[in-house]
């Protein structure tokens, strides 16, 4: 049974943090503006991901790599849209993301995040909204069993922010200060010039 490329990327492992683009979306050309010149072969790559050409027409690695790429790219802009927002709503709910891996933080639900917004330049993180730090490695208790080498520009700097802003009522409340750990050493606090 042939599968379209949208559903075999989001099915690989470590990419379940993608939602599926809506094929309405891809197609319209004014959501594509800018990116023919960060993709090489952007048609046959633009082809490949809306199935006008099968996986066998394409046998090419570097074309289905360029594929992927340029699936990143609509990805990012796709999710800060109204029906982006909501499908990574559901994946948020579900902790499809992951959890903060912060023991203070009690399991808060985290965001994807890239730190650049160009391909390459660096691997996605997850941002915690409760005590507003990005973490570089997944949560333990994720589901999501994130992989290192997804794109952070897949996600871009601007989704977990726009998120929070749209959906106010998942802000949580901020992390209390005085709630942080004490070292102590036989019960009793070790002073700050102790540690120097």
């Amino acid at each position: 049974m042939f599968l379209p490329l949208r559903t075999r990327f989001c099915g690989l492992k470590g990419h379940e943090m993608f939602c599926e683009v809506e094929r309405s979306y891809i197609e319209d050309g004014f959501n594509l503006y800018g990116l023919r010149a960060c993709v090489g072969n952007f048609s046959d790559c633009l082809d490949l991901i809306l199935d006008r050409i099968g996986p066998d027409d394409s046998d090419d690695s570097h074309l289905t790599q360029s594929a992927c790429t340029l699936y990143g790219l609509i990805h990012a802009r796709y999710i800060i849209t109204a029906h982006g927002l909501d499908a990574m709503y559901s994946k948020y709910a579900a902790k499809d993301f992951g959890a903060c891996p912060l023991i203070q933080c009690a399991g808060q639900p985290v965001l994807p995040v890239g730190m650049k917004d160009e391909m390459g330049a660096d691997t996605v993180k997850i941002f915690c909204p409760k005590c507003n730090q990005v973490y570089f490695s997944p949560p333990v208790r994720s589901r999501a069993g994130i992989s290192s080498g997804v794109d952070g520009a897949a996600f871009g700097t601007t989704f977990p922010h726009l998120f929070l802003m749209t959906f106010s009522n998942l802000v949580p409340d901020p992390l209390v200060l005085d709630s942080t750990y004490v070292p102590r050493v036989f019960g009793f606090r070790v002073h700050k010039s102790a540690r120097q």
